[in-house]
């Protein structure tokens, strides 16, 4: 074992035992959060407009401070752009996370001194919970690599601004700097292509241990690496022990990721967003991510089912229930307040508190009331590929509400094989019995007849890349919809000149 590893492993237990503290007490700790966030931005703008000084209690804080959007928080966020101090926050922030919007166009996220530390700290502890709990400690002492956006920042009245995975590599702690994967002059490079092309060339000769990134791209990333080596993943890096994920769930990738690297390799999986770190894989025994309670973020949730009916009901973390979908909505120490994240969530554990992400509020099908979610397609596909085999590279549903005279509308997968399943047909009847499991609403309009059974449409090999570089989102953060209520991106998919 080397000093470094050694040096982990007692490093882990402590942070462990102090993550295990503020777990054990999830009630105290998030109202310790709720006081400490209202009393430092009570003389700011928006605390004065939302008469901070009258809130002395979570009911105080729904009557005084309404969910809001981006959109709705925008007019407090274009005067922080300005340069005016103490709007959201005290003073000025350090960073905007640029984000692209769907429905405002580019998003700034303000990041502060208070704020900015949880980031680093939370993908740390991440790993120190594994370390602590495998023992496994080697992978400290190999190279590692991030997958993520440039770290060249703007600056804008003052406040630098960029990606979040770019504002974060300039907190690489160290320790860390000698070991860390790519060089500086190839993490600048902004094409993803180019970039991917030039991350091959630092590393297929390099002792990787961990990689981090979202999954699709690590996917690219890794098919690179085999067309240029023939070899797996898992032969180039011989000590390649553990995986990092966020943003996407990893299961619809698992078995392509598997085929990919040549064996299993051990995977966390965070939840980081520009508005906050919220969660990450704290055991790899337990379904669910630790909900991160101590993190300067005071956490709401309203029943999905309920969120667009006119005054839906606002529940603290005292009240939340095991499977329940729950839109999140978070007040935080770089001021946001009751902001909706847009992204939905479902408790697997309230001792502690785990949750998993169920997909984005306006990321649905619901073309014939049948609500059907993220998590629902995307465990119906894992499900089917475990059952009756075959490799997905990536994925997309839509509904089709125009169907050839005579026929029932139905549900329309666009799947982009890596490997197809030995028989489609059967491939198809498993995928639709099991989004049925997953979902009573369209398991009833399918025995109902008002839908038929699902369709699947292949594309070729590089679609999905393809439509992400049409649109400007090839790489870095960004991620493939997994469905939505129309056919934007079906249609887009079907026009495509490969």
């Amino acid at each position: 074992m080397s000093l470094k590893s050694f040096i982990a492993r007692k490093w882990a237990s402590y942070i462990r035992k102090q993550i295990d503290r503020w777990a054990a007490n999830p009630i105290a700790t998030q109202e310790n959060v709720f006081r400490s966030i209202i009393q430092k931005a009570k003389h700011t703008a928006f605390g004065r407009d939302h008469h901070f000084e009258q809130i002395h209690s979570y009911e105080d804080f729904v009557r005084q401070v309404p969910i809001r959007d981006y959109e709705a928080l925008a007019p407090y966020i274009e005067r922080v752009k300005k340069g005016e101090e103490n709007i959201l926050w005290p003073g000025k922030p350090l960073y905007f996370a640029k984000t692209s919007g769907t429905t405002s166009g580019a998003k700034y996220i303000p990041l502060t001194k208070e704020s900015m530390p949880y980031h680093i700290q939370a993908a740390r502890n991440a790993i120190m919970c594994y370390i602590a709990e495998t023992g496994k400690a080697d992978f400290v002492s190999g190279k590692m690599i991030f997958l993520q956006g440039s770290p060249i920042l703007e600056k804008k009245n003052g406040i630098r601004l960029g990606r979040l995975s770019g504002i974060s590599a300039h907190y690489v702690p160290k320790y860390l700097q000698t070991n860390r994967m790519p060089s500086w002059k190839t993490n600048c490079i902004e094409d993803w292509e180019t970039k991917i092309d030039a991350i091959v060339e630092e590393t297929i000769h390099e002792n990787m241990t961990l990689i981090s990134g979202i999954p699709p791209w690590v996917q690219m990333y890794f098919e690179r690496l085999q067309q240029k080596s023939k070899k797996t993943v898992g032969e180039l890096f011989p000590n390649f022990q553990l995986f990092i994920y966020g943003g996407v769930n990893y299961e619809p990738y698992h078995q392509k990721f598997e085929h990919l690297i040549g064996r299993k390799v051990d995977s966390v999986e965070l939840y980081p967003a520009s508005e906050g770190f919220f969660a990450y894989q704290d055991t790899q025994t337990q379904k669910g991510m630790l909900l991160l309670l101590n993190a300067g973020i005071f956490y709401e949730f309203i029943e999905a089912d309920t969120f667009f009916s006119e005054n839906p009901k606002r529940i603290s973390l005292k009240d939340v229930q095991l499977g329940v979908n729950y839109v999140l909505i978070v007040s935080t120490n770089a001021g946001l307040w009751g902001y909706n994240m847009g992204d939905t969530v479902m408790f697997t554990s309230l001792k502690p508190h785990r949750i998993v992400v169920t997909g984005r509020i306006k990321h649905f099908i619901s073309a014939f009331g049948e609500h059907v979610i993220a998590k629902e397609v995307e465990e119906a596909l894992a499900e089917t590929l475990a059952q009756q085999g075959g490799e997905v590279s990536e994925f997309t549903v839509a509904p089709q509400v125009n169907p050839p005279a005579g026929e029932l509308p139905y549900h329309e997968w666009f799947i982009e094989f890596e490997q197809a399943p030995k028989d489609m047909e059967a491939f198809a009847h498993t995928l639709d019995q099991a989004l049925q499991a997953q979902n009573s609403y369209y398991k009833d309009l399918i025995e109902g007849k008002v839908l038929q059974r699902l369709h699947i449409t292949p594309v070729a090999k590089g679609s999905f890349a393809q439509y992400m570089k049409s649109q400007g989102k090839l790489g870095g953060q960004n991620k493939t919809q997994h469905l939505a209520n129309d056919r934007s991106i079906a249609d887009k998919l079907k026009n495509l000149d490969l």
